[in-house]
Order: structure tokens, then sequence, then C-alpha cells
């Protein structure tokens, strides 16, 4: 069982930049993919980010360029840092975890989740 707590959201204007966190309960270095999804109102749950098992990585074309997803192994630590934010952006953000070295872009194959941390965008 991993349990996952997300921190780090806010608001911001326009070109702004957060940093998320995502604390987990085990060490997820060796055994688990990561990920972090966002949700708007209204709208369906989107694959932001991923980081496998080997440190790879991987990015919607929303975000590529924008935002960086690293782990902390000593720490058993995810982060999002997003830079140059758009209102778009707002979102419901949550971090996921899976056992495997893989990245699957849709939430159904994620096994793990936080509650979520809210990013709110002004312009």
């Amino acid at each position: 069982q991993v349990q996952l707590v997300e921190s780090g959201g806010g608001s911001v204007q326009a070109g702004g930049s957060l940093r998320l966190s995502c604390a987990a309960s085990v060490s997820t270095g060796s055994r688990y993919s990561m990920a972090w999804f966002r949700q708007a109102p209204g709208k369906q749950r989107e694959w932001v980010s991923c980081i496998r098992i080997d440190g790879s990585t991987n990015y919607a074309d929303s975000v590529k360029g924008r935002f960086t997803i690293s782990k902390d192994k000593a720490t058993n630590t995810l982060y999002l840092q997003m830079n140059t934010l758009k209102p778009e952006d707002t979102a419901m953000y949550y971090c996921a975890a899976d056992g495997g070295d893989y990245c699957h872009t849709s939430p159904r194959w994620w096994t793990y989740w936080g509650q979520g941390t809210q990013v709110t965008v002004s312009s």
C-alpha cells in the first residue's frame, strides 16, 4: 500500500511558477513509476507527466518545455516544477504511483492516488 500526499498548490498570476510536491509513504524509487495528472471542473482527468523507475520522463504536449517532473529518492518525494503558468493550467493536480516501469497516460492504469492540490492561474 502506498499513500501519497500532495502539497504546493496555490493561486498565481499567468507567467508565474509553482512547485508541487508529492510525499510517498514508502520508498518508490526502485519499485514504482509515478505520474502527475490534473482535472479541471467538468473535464476528465488528464495526464500531465510521468517518471519511470529508470528515471526517464514524458510530458503532455500542453506542458512540454514549461513543466519538469523529478523525484528525490532519499525523501520519497515526487515534484512537478511548473513555470510560465497559463490560465488553462488551472486544475486540481494529483500524483499517482504504480508498480512497474511504464508511463500510462490513462488514469485507470494507476493504482495509488493522492488527494490532490489545487492550482489556480489568473490572467
